[in-house]
This record gives C-alpha cells, sequence and structure tokens, in this order.
C-alpha cells in the first residue's frame, strides 16, 4: 500500500532545508503505510496485529483492556522506521522467532512506561537497542507511544565492531541525542502524512545514515574521536546530526562550524566534507534555516521587533538579517509581516 501525500506544508520545508536539493536520485524506493486495529475483526485482532507489528517476537496484549493500537510505518528493502502507539502488552523475544530477515530494533519512547529485563524501567525519551534473537521479557503501559527503527543485523554489526546486544543508549554516546531528535522529528512527519516520494526516501534514508553513525561511533569509543572511514560512506550519517544540532542551536550567536562539528561527532574537515555531498555549505544551511524560523515567527505574532525577531534567530545585526531576509524572499521582514497578516485579516473579514 503507497497511499498518496498532501501538499506539504512550511513546518516539512523548515524542518529539512532544500530536502529536493540533497535528495540523491539513487534511494530506494520507499512504501508509507498505516494500519489500525479498528480496521480489524475484534476477533482476529490479536493473531492479525502479531504478524502487522511484532512478527519477530511473541505478543501478548494485556487481558484485562481491548487491544487498541496504531501503526505508521515507512519501509524500503534496507530498513524500516515507524511509529507505534498501543494499549498496554507483554512482548517476548528469543531465537526461535527469529525471522530470515533478521533485524535489530533501535526504539525511541515518546509517552507512557517500558519494563524490560535487560535494564531499569525507561519512560520518555529513552532510547534502546533491541536485539530480537536475546531471550527477554518486555511490559509496555497503557498508551504507550513510541519511534522505532529497524535494521539488519548485519548492518547493525558491522557499525558496532560486535554482535548487537539488547542495551539502553540514551547516555552512552555523543550522538543519541541527535538521533533521538531525528526520529521524534520522523514521527512527526510520518504522522501527519505530508510528504511526498522523495521527501521520505530522504527522510528513511538519513536515519538510517545517523543511526548507523551512533553505532559506529558507540562501538569505537575510547579508539579514537575521528577514526578513518575505510570503505564506509558516513557523510548522510554527519549531515544529519549536524541537521539536528543545528536546528536545536540556531538560536546561538556563536554557533559555529567548530561547534557544529563537536555536536555531530566529527571533525570540521569531515562536516565540510559531509555538506559539500550534498551541494551545500554548512553556513549556508545554518542561515536558511535560521531566516526560515524568521519566517515562520513572523507569520505567528501580531506585534514585530525587527531586533528582537533577529537575535532571537540567532542573528546579533539586524540591519544584516534585514537584509539577508530581503534577498532570500523578496521581501524585507516588516513587508511580509504586513503582507501576511494583511491577507489573514482579509481571509477573516
Amino acid at each position: 500500500m503507497r497511499p498518496e501525500c498532501a501538499a506539504r506544508g512550511f513546518a516539512v520545508r523548515r524542518c529539512v532545508p532544500k530536502l529536493r536539493a540533497m535528495t540523491p536520485p539513487t534511494l530506494p524506493a520507499c512504501v508509507l503505510e498505516h494500519r489500525s486495529s479498528a480496521d480489524l475483526e475484534p476477533a482476529l485482532r490479536h493473531a492479525a496485529w502479531q504478524e502487522i507489528a511484532h512478527r519477530w517476537v511473541d505478543f501478548r496484549p494485556a487481558p484485562e483492556v481491548p487491544l487498541e493500537a496504531e501503526l505508521t510505518t515507512l519501509s524500503s528493502g534496507v530498513c524500516s522506521l515507524g511509529a507505534t502507539r498501543s494499549s498496554a502488552y507483554e512482548m517476548r523475544t528469543g531465537a526461535r522467532r527469529a525471522q530470515p530477515d533478521d533485524m535489530v530494533v533501535l526504539t525511541l519512547m515518546q509517552f507512557g512506561d517500558l519494563l524490560p529485563q535487560a535494564y531499569p524501567r525507561k519512560g520518555p525519551g529513552a532510547l534502546s537497542l533491541c536485539a530480537p534473537r536475546e531471550a527477554g521479557a518486555y511490559r509496555w503501559g497503557q498508551g504507550a507511544r513510541q519511534v522505532f527503527l529497524a535494521l539488519p543485523r548485519q548492518d547493525v554489526a558491522a557499525a558496532l565492531g560486535q554482535e548487537p546486544s539488547t542495551r539502553l543508549l540514551s547516555a552512552r554516546c555523543a550522538l543519541a541525542p541527535a538521533l533521538s531528535s531525528q526520529m521524534g522529528h520522523a514521527a512527526l512527519l510520518l504522522r501527519q502524512g505530508t510528504l511526498d516520494a522523495s521527501e521520505c526516501a530522504a527522510l528513511l534514508d538519513a536515519t538510517r545514515a545517523l543511526a548507523l553513525l551512533m553505532l559506529r561511533n558507540l562501538g569505537r569509543q575510547g579508539l579514537g574521536a575521528d577514526l578513518p572511514d575505510l570503505n564506509e560512506c558516513l557523510h548522510a550519517g554527519r549531515h544529519a546530526a549536524a541537521l539536528r544540532f543545528m536546528e536545536q542551536q540556531a538560536h546561538r550567536h556563536d554557533l559555529d562550524a567548530a561547534a557544529i562539528a563537536q555536536g555531530a561527532g566529527c571533525s570540521r574537515t569531515r562536516l565540510y566534507e559531509a555538506f559539500a555531498a550534498q551541494g551545500q555549505t554548512v553556513m549556508g544551511v545554518l542561515r536558511d534555516m535560521r531566516l526560515q524560523r524568521a519566517q515562520g515567527l513572523l507569520a505567528q505574532g501580531q506585534r514585530l521587533n525587527v531586533g528582537a525577531l533577529a537575535w532571537r534567530c540567532g542573528f546579533a545585526d539586524a540591519s544584516g538579517f534585514s537584509k539577508l531576509f530581503r534577498a532570500r524572499f523578496g521581501l524585507s521582514p516588516t513587508e511580509w509581516h504586513q503582507r501576511a497578516h494583511t491577507g489573514a485579516h482579509h481571509e477573516r473579514s
């Protein structure tokens, strides 16, 4: 099933700058699907949801509540990215249910909690790696919501430099916050359903690349901060990590390439290479990100203070900000604000 997506909104363009320009033409095709337990006959719901959402594990819904679940997935022949919400259930993993397409799953809790055997209870914000080959039991609370990325076990093993094992990642790797942010951002876009085919492919590729880069850095902790790439192509992961860091820190007036490289877990040379591979410059993307953020704030706010707006978006000089804004959008901030709110006023009249 491949649903057609609606026209893209401003938020998508703002969060993923120049996405069309940086989408490689050879990305694998993706399939976007949304499934709901409400579409299944109650008597068949358990067995059907086992096959739809939990085919690598034993799935046991809580007997005291009816099964209610939703699953949105974006899949290619390489990996799958998904966002899920469910009533309370238990999941058991083990080698006996391993599939031919043996996968390892990165999960980010967004709401609710999870009580696994392998580590203490985790709640919102916790990022973990689950190896379904390992025997384990996990209990999700009512209404739990999470994002997951399923990767081939062999790819994860190659990135880590060892066989993957179930573990909590949130506090173990400098890039874990960047991946958590990317996965949360991806889940929002998937639920909105506003991406076209090329944007879906770019989103999945960037998330996969960032995940493998994080796992690579995690596996090499203590062996050197910026190891040779050998035959690996890590530009996409570094680019995605840098974008997530820049979006979170764009308001900082002291944000420069050195700080962005540190946030992306690489050297400045590697950072420049990653952006050059996309036909971009680091500071050019940051500038465009700030300008689009300013445009969004102008659309939201009824009052206009150009100096305060410039400062809030990371520009120390209001005059320079106004010139850049005009060059980017064809209007000054004041003119853009007037046009936006005059149009909104006429729509309400």
